[in-house]
């Protein structure tokens, strides 16, 4: 009975969710100063790069995933997938909204195509677990593959095909396949949230074991971290 309870503790303590409106207004607070630090992207600075849209749990670990891919410019944390426009963390992080949490992929086509980037999306997360990733449960961490004209949904759901024939994960595949709409770019302070938390129990627990073991199965698609 001890062992469940820690167990269930363990996980409330590692959600990627806010406990209560003063935590995440503790929270903003304290990670502001580090914001302030860095220079976001200019629209200009992204001309030329083509952008993806993903969603496949908590944004954190998402981001952190495509920010070592080599040939992404820059991913930013945020929701899509609902009608609700300007929705904040707190309404999307308690399933009040029928968004979830995404990222915005700028990426080079020359360096990574974009059926790489499918293949990284498949092959960092369950896509067979529906609405649920890790300790984070809710429609809004569900895995979700966006397409922005007939081709990439074409490559989506031919390697989702592929994926399901090989019988790779052992069990059908819940992701959904839908027309990009609309991205909501999240709060600054989750822009990055994983390198600049590395002390955070989440990114600790969860969002770090799960970088490395992207990196371990898609070696070849990482960035020279010497550069």
């Amino acid at each position: 009975m001890r062992l469940l309870l820690f167990g269930m503790l363990f996980i409330a303590s590692t959600a990627c969710k806010p406990k209560t409106t003063s935590t995440v207004q503790e929270n903003t607070a304290s990670i502001q100063e580090k914001m302030e630090e860095k220079t976001p992207m200019s629209k200009q600075d992204l001309e030329g790069y083509e952008t993806a849209y993903f969603a496949s749990g908590c944004f954190w670990c998402v981001e952190a995933i495509y920010e070592s891919v080599k040939g992404v410019k820059e991913v930013y944390s945020g929701y899509s997938g609902g009608p609700e426009e300007n929705p904040t963390y707190e309404d999307v992080a308690y399933g009040r909204t029928g968004h979830a949490e995404a990222v915005e992929v700028y990426y080079d086509p020359n360096v990574i195509s974009f059926t790489e980037l499918v293949q990284v999306f498949f092959g960092s997360h369950d896509p067979t677990s529906l609405n649920r990733q890790g300790p984070d449960r809710g429609a809004q961490y569900r895995s979700i593959a966006f397409y922005k004209s007939d081709k990439e949904r074409e490559i989506i759901t031919k390697y989702m095909e592929a994926l399901e024939a090989s019988n790779v994960y052992g069990r059908p595949i819940v992701t959904q396949v839908v027309p990009f709409e609309k991205f909501y770019i999240a709060e600054a302070y989750h822009q990055d949230y994983e390198r600049r938390n590395p002390n955070n129990s989440y990114i600790r627990n969860v969002s770090i074991p799960r970088l490395n073991r992207f990196k371990a199965n898609f070696n070849t698609y990482l960035k020279d971290e010497s550069h």
